[in-house]
């Protein structure tokens, strides 16, 4: 893990391995680069996979103002981050919020990317799956250790992930949260939640086509757990529909979000990676 600071001075972890195409793979809400190892240990060998912690989580700084946990202030630090590896472009590979970050980076810098690839997140999102994530963000999650973590994971997420073995959860678990002497504890700003409920405060929803449709022209994926409660098949749909061309992989037995070792996910960031090159 190396670290850079960001054009505001906050210090932000990243990782950068392997040659080829860039490759910027950007997690979701309260999640960080080590939900791509297994994009790593797959693709490090046809592309340089570069892993960025975003602001308030993993291992980069909490940042002093909690606002500034917002899509526009998260794509700037993905920009110093190539700016500071000297790259002019990039492919993202956006999970959940790290897709939207990459929508919103193309509604005003599509010049820095090459390419997005989207892991569960479209431009709505179902409000039953942003009802499950304030039912815990900013809390921890009241465990022992990660084989609590596991046993817990594996019979409460049987519904939407059946088939995930033990062992699987307690990977899931370690990228989570951190092993401490009062149990697991969160792995990223609890302040996160505050960020979250006051940009919701109005309650309504921006209208996130716009950022879709800026996609225009750039090659693009989509990877959906089908049975995904943030993504819904309507929304799926009509992407498809307005990008025909879009490489697309629903992925069995996931819901929000696959875990990038599928073999459909594999075989779709492969078809993106050859688009890209």
């Amino acid at each position: 893990m190396k670290r850079f600071a960001a054009d505001d001075g906050l210090r932000l972890a990243y990782d950068d391995r392997g040659e080829g195409t860039p490759l910027l793979c950007l997690a979701g809400l309260t999640r960080n680069m080590d939900d791509f190892e297994p994009v790593v240990e797959r693709f490090a060998e046809r592309a340089r996979i570069i892993r960025l912690d975003t602001r308030g989580r993993g291992g980069s700084d909490h940042d002093p103002d909690f606002m500034n946990y917002n899509l526009i202030r998260e794509g700037r630090d993905a920009l110093n981050l190539l700016d500071h590896l000297g790259l002019a472009r990039a492919a993202i590979l956006g999970t959940s919020r790290g897709g939207l970050i990459a929508m919103t980076l193309a509604a005003g810098h599509r010049d820095r990317l090459s390419g997005i690839c989207l892991n569960d997140i479209g431009p709505m999102i179902d409000p039953k799956g942003m009802g499950y994530i304030m039912s815990y963000l900013g809390r921890r999650p009241g465990l022992a250790d990660h084989d609590a973590a596991a046993e817990k994971l594996q019979a409460k997420m049987a519904e939407g992930f059946p088939g995930v073995s033990r062992a699987q959860w307690r990977a899931v678990s370690r990228r989570c949260w951190d092993e401490a002497e009062d149990g697991l504890a969160l792995r990223y700003d609890p302040r996160l939640r505050n960020a979250v409920a006051e940009a919701s405060a109005t309650g309504a929803m921006p209208d996130l086509w716009p950022l879709f449709d800026a996609l225009k022209g750039l090659p693009l994926a989509l990877i959906r757990g089908a049975n995904s409660d943030i993504l819904s098949p309507g929304t799926a749909a009509e992407m498809r529909r307005r990008r025909p061309d879009m490489i697309y992989a629903e992925v069995a037995d996931r819901g929000h979000v696959p875990f990038l070792d599928e073999p459909e996910s594999v075989a779709a960031i492969a078809a993106f990676l050859e688009r890209l090159e």
